[in-house]
């Protein structure tokens, strides 16, 4: 449990309740195979979630079931702990945060079929794991194209010998989540046999804007679009540190008992949510200002998988 695992916990009514303001949900369709059906939708407060989290929305309610919208809920902790006590129905974890986070297990004991022991384990507390989606939104390190490539950095051994040689070009951007996580910052560089000069604690959303002036490198999630919009450089894992993060839905056990048509509809919308989709889904409103659920239904449409 990590330093602000307290506050976590006692913020978590809170943060439920202010969640709940942005939106009373939808559907409730007197047709189809969920018809009836009264779900929670949650997810984590960065972009990526909050599409994903109205992706499975839309969908369920186009397929009858009436969704309350308590999305954007701080922290996989918070969002963990709705799921697991009824708070909320649903959310699209990742396997390496459920393997380290969650589960409790170390970056150094990875089984090479994650999602099948992930979702093993974690059917002793009740939470249900459907197919995983072909995209993963890993944790890497990156830094300003101009300043990796006048610097010769390529793969992170690279930068544990500058950082090393270079204390004062040594500072990383990094979220709360990220300083504190083993599979995050601690255990980085202990794998890599070094440690950044400063660490900057930044919002998750503000660190991509700030690589290249705060600090000369800073935490980025794979499949953020930030990544292109602002030229920088994904440096290569080449010690293999971080584990494997695909993305899956993640429900209550007794949701999908109630409702099994939840893991017919949602298989087949999984299957197109490739690295290049989820990219282009968040760059649509990192970059161009759409609104999440906007975006989520134009995606939705244009696939085939509802009505327009």
């Amino acid at each position: 449990m990590n330093r602000r695992s307290a506050w976590v916990a006692g913020g978590l009514a809170v943060l439920l309740a202010v969640a709940a303001c942005g939106g009373s949900g939808g559907g409730g369709g007197s047709d189809g195979p969920l018809a009836g059906a009264r779900l929670t939708a949650g997810s984590k407060e960065f972009t990526e979630q909050l599409i994903l989290a109205n992706i499975t929305a839309l969908a369920l309610e186009d397929a009858g079931a009436q969704v309350a919208d308590q999305t954007g809920i701080s922290g996989t902790a918070t969002v963990r702990a709705a799921l697991v006590n009824g708070e909320i129905d649903f959310y699209r974890e990742y396997t390496g945060t459920a393997w380290v986070q969650i589960l409790g297990h170390t970056t150094e004991d990875v089984p090479s079929n994650l999602f099948e022991v992930v979702s093993e384990q974690d059917a002793a507390n009740g939470i249900a794991w459907l197919d995983p989606a072909p995209f993963e939104n890993a944790y890497r390190i990156a830094a300003a194209r101009t300043f990796a490539e006048a610097n010769g950095l390529s793969p992170m051994s690279d930068v544990a010998r500058f950082v090393q040689a270079n204390p004062a070009q040594g500072r990383i951007c990094a979220a709360s989540e990220f300083i504190n996580r083993d599979d995050g910052l601690p255990g980085l560089e202990k794998a890599y046999g070094f440690t950044f000069s400063s660490v900057v604690e930044l919002d998750l959303n503000l660190i991509y804007s700030q690589v290249g002036n705060t600090c000369e490198f800073g935490e980025v999630f794979s499949t953020d679009a930030r990544i292109i919009s602002n030229d920088l450089l994904v440096l290569e894992d080449d010690q293999d540190f971080f584990v494997p993060y695909a993305g899956a839905l993640t429900l209550r056990q007794e949701t999908l008992d109630q409702y099994p048509a939840i893991a017919e509809i949602m298989a087949p919308i999984s299957k197109e949510l490739t690295d290049d989709v989820v990219t282009q889904l968040n760059g649509r409103v990192d970059n161009d200002g759409e609104e999440p659920r906007d975006v989520a239904r134009d995606w939705l449409v244009e696939q085939g998988f509802i009505a327009g």
